[in-house]
């Protein structure tokens, strides 16, 4: 997957990517339509502080989006879950710092806000052929939920050949559980990196 063809914005250096995952008002904030509530709170500053560090040293920086339409009769979702992520609405936007964040970084040349319409950032998109392009072959995973949306991107990614890291800090659950049985999965089961 390595080669000699890399992005201008990293100079001739191998990037990786740091995959934000749904950081949103509808599932952080206190009335989000599917809150992970405190938990999810709780990881704005260290989400922040990875999006800073990553985007400054000319990493790949994405920005993972759940997009969904109220009412949609073809998605799997809109039978399991409230509406959430409508596009439009407020509460798609990013939550809390990470939204003046991405309005001062959106036009950098590595930093990608997409949309994704399932659980992985992988499913349906052109993550993979992005990555590639860059030569890319670890990716770091942060945001919520863990025991869905950064889970489901984490399989793929791993069946994809990519190295994972995942950081503990920086994910939240709507359930403790499972969230500390995701980065136990991460670990044992993907042999990913954990850390803080």
């Amino acid at each position: 997957m390595l080669n000699a063809l890399n992005t201008t914005e990293n100079e001739g250096q191998l990037v990786e990517a740091l995959i934000e995952i749904d950081y949103t008002n509808d599932f952080v904030a206190a009335d989000g339509h599917l809150t992970a509530g405190k938990p999810a709170q709780e990881i704005e500053a260290r989400v922040v502080e990875l999006m800073n560090e990553f985007e400054q040293k000319g990493d790949y920086v994405v920005l993972a989006t759940d997009i969904h339409y109220e009412n949609d009769p073809f998605h799997p979702e809109t039978n399991l879950f409230p509406p959430h992520n409508i596009a439009g609405t407020n509460g798609r936007n990013f939550y809390g710092e990470l939204e003046p964040w991405y309005q001062v970084h959106k036009d950098k040349s590595n930093v990608y806000m997409m949309d994704k319409t399932r659980y992985s950032a992988f499913a349906g998109t052109d993550l993979d052929l992005r990555l590639r392009a860059r030569s890319i072959d670890t990716v770091h995973l942060i945001g919520v939920c863990t025991d869905i949306c950064v889970l489901h991107t984490a399989v793929d990614a791993y069946n994809l050949g990519y190295k994972i890291i995942v950081y503990e800090k920086a994910t939240a659950s709507f359930n403790q559980v499972g969230h500390e049985w995701a980065l136990t999965h991460f670990k044992d089961s993907m042999g990913a990196e954990i850390k803080e």
